[in-house]
């Protein structure tokens, strides 16, 4: 049987999720696997509605069983998010990574991972940024120097298919790469052939315009009204902003310096500017530069809120947020094979420290993203979570 696995975020779930679900299951896929993002996600922020809601969303719009890429790997770099999406996918025993890409060239992305894998890249990289090049416009010259094609790595769906590519070289992962070209609109663009970009649909939610449910899927939109109605969409950081500003404020330079991988003394300016800003939006706005894009200040202001300091080196456990008939006899298989399968919050301590640590963890993730609703809700939400199975 095909088992095919997709990274991703799905936030939320819309017109062009749908449409490459429907490719995978017309080019040969038997059981599709989802290794969603939870409650936060890789721009740094929480996703505009609960992990339980869009993996429902996803199940009813074509996936067969959607499990949980947990925060740290959610909220880390390109490289770590792709690297913990396709540990998960490895485990669920998929056969094949399919992915949204804006070129559509597997050949090309597979070049391209080869090149910007190789041991001595890293220091390409560096040696260009040394006159004040911002690290992405660095990546590209030195990739494209070495026969990278020409703006490969400028497009966000490219560039974490190239990620996954690398992780699954990296890790030894047996999983055959499936480009799929992206349909409809630009990354952050507007809108072509009905199709736009989450980043799109998500201002339209948030600015409570309903147009956004144009470009949802009828049981998506109506997910969507169901969880309003309940006060918890659309889910904003905003909502919690003086949570966040608390927390920055109370943190010395040092605890700053926990959250700076980069060991350029971005900490020491955002240490600086969270003494001084009243709003998210000055303090993001006062440290970003050429050198540091906003998404990077966004993560690592996140992590900061969340107390997430570092990624484990290994997923210890696979959290299954939804399934249909199809994922629930996957996850027999998953079982039988002595899977680390999760679907009980009770029953982690049976799967070793290092997943009940995470978990703990990702609970008190899961209250912070509480905040972050419309109405404030009550605690302990992650011990009460009971997945979306689909008759």
């Amino acid at each position: 049987m095909s088992v095919w696995g997709v990274v991703c975020e799905f936030n939320p779930f819309h017109k062009g999720h749908e449409a490459l679900l429907s490719a995978l299951r017309s080019r040969g896929a038997e059981t599709i696997v989802c290794a969603m993002s939870g409650n936060f996600v890789q721009r740094g922020e929480p996703a505009v509605v609960s992990k339980l809601a869009r993996a429902e969303m996803a199940v009813r719009g074509g996936a067969d069983l959607v499990l949980e890429l947990p925060t740290p790997w959610a909220t880390d770099t390109a490289e770590r998010f792709a690297r913990g999406g396709v540990a998960v996918l490895a485990m669920a025993l998929c056969d094949a990574i399919a992915f949204g890409s804006e070129s559509g060239d597997g050949a090309a992305l597979q070049k391209a991972a080869a090149i910007t894998g190789a041991a001595d890249f890293p220091r390409q990289i560096t040696a260009r940024m040394a006159d004040g090049t911002p690290y992405a416009a660095a990546r590209q010259q030195a990739a494209e120097a070495l026969g990278v094609a020409p703006g490969l790595l400028n497009r966000p769906n490219d560039i974490l298919a190239v990620e996954y590519l690398k992780a699954a070289a990296a890790e030894e992962v047996d999983i055959t790469p499936i480009a799929i070209p992206r349909l409809g609109a630009a990354h952050d663009g507007e809108p072509v052939d009905g199709i736009a970009s989450a980043s799109f649909i998500r201002r339209l939610l948030i600015e409570g315009n309903d147009k956004a449910f144009t470009f949802i899927p009828p049981y998506g939109a109506e997910i969507l009204r169901r969880e309003r109605e309940k006060g918890t969409f659309p889910v904003d950081i905003t909502n919690a902003e003086r949570a966040v500003l608390d927390r920055l404020r109370r943190m010395e330079e040092a605890d700053f310096a926990a959250f700076d991988s980069g060991g350029e003394g971005l900490y020491r300016r955002l240490h600086h500017a969270a003494g001084e800003a009243v709003s998210l939006t000055e303090l993001l706005e006062s440290v970003k530069t050429r050198r540091y894009p906003t998404a990077r200040l966004r993560r690592m202001l996140l992590r900061c809120w969340l107390d997430v300091e570092s990624t484990p080196d290994a997923v210890p456990y696979l959290r299954v947020l939804a399934a249909n008939e199809a994922g629930r006899c996957h996850l027999r298989k998953l079982r039988d094979s002595g899977a680390p399968v999760l679907t009980k919050a009770a029953d982690v301590a049976a799967l070793g420290p290092e997943a009940e640590a995470l978990l703990r963890q990702e609970a008190r993730c899961t209250d912070l993203y509480a905040l972050c609703c419309p109405q404030v809700q009550r605690p302990g939400g992650e011990w009460r979570l009971t997945p979306y199975m689909a008759l």
